[in-house]
């Protein structure tokens, strides 16, 4: 009865457990018992009352990795005194190097390879994140930096494109292809008045790329 009188600390712990295995062993090594095992007080039952399956647990994780470096970065940049399209590059290099996206790289490249995990991205970064980069367009629009006619589909178009198409993770390419992606991008958005990947940005998407090889 005891352990059931504060599930919101049962939920977190399990989810720590959870995230601590998942690095050690990998996502797809780690199964519901170790992550029972590993916690010694709680029972198959009680991670079952707070998560499906592992997917569902695997979720949970990634949205706790990401949420608060999301929130953070979005705030820290909303503050900057620098014009919209400053404001968009800032983010976009912070989010490429934020400890949680390298930390997730580590647990399982499968991960972002399943259709499930993938189709969450995308509603996730409509809904979540092309709104704060629509901001920054529209902010750039006013400034005079960006001239960009739609900057929601422009906001939505982009965030897609930066966290699946140019995932190394999910579309598993060479370093050449994978600059060649970086440049179409930069192309495309260069040729609607948003010309926000510059020489630093190509850098760290390159340096991103690397990671992923060598960690992933």
């Amino acid at each position: 009865m005891a352990r059931n009188k504060y599930p919101e600390i049962t939920r977190a712990r399990i989810l720590e457990a959870a995230q601590k295995l998942f690095m050690e062993k990998g996502w797809e090594e780690t199964t519901v018992q170790d992550i029972v095992d590993e916690l010694a007080d709680v029972t198959r039952g009680a991670f079952y009352h707070h998560f499906q399956s592992k997917d569902d647990i695997i979720d949970a994780v990634t949205t706790q990795m990401f949420s608060g470096d999301v929130a953070s970065l979005i705030e820290e940049n909303a503050n900057l005194n620098v014009n919209g399209l400053n404001k968009l590059r800032n983010l976009l290099a912070a989010s490429l190097i934020n400890e949680g996206q390298l930390q997730f790289v580590k647990i399982a490249p499968s991960v972002l390879q399943s259709p499930i995990f993938i189709g969450k991205q995308i509603k996730d970064c409509v809904k979540s994140i092309a709104p704060h980069i629509c901001e920054c367009i529209e902010e750039g629009n006013q400034d005079g930096s960006v001239n960009v006619d739609n900057p929601k589909q422009a906001a939505e178009t982009f965030i897609l494109l930066a966290n699946l198409w140019l995932n190394p993770i999910t579309f598993t390419v060479t370093k050449e292809e994978y600059r060649n992606k970086i440049s179409h991008v930069k192309s495309l958005f260069h040729g609607i008045g948003l010309p926000v990947i510059n020489d630093e940005l190509f850098g760290l998407f390159e340096k991103y790329y690397d990671y992923v090889v060598q960690n992933g």
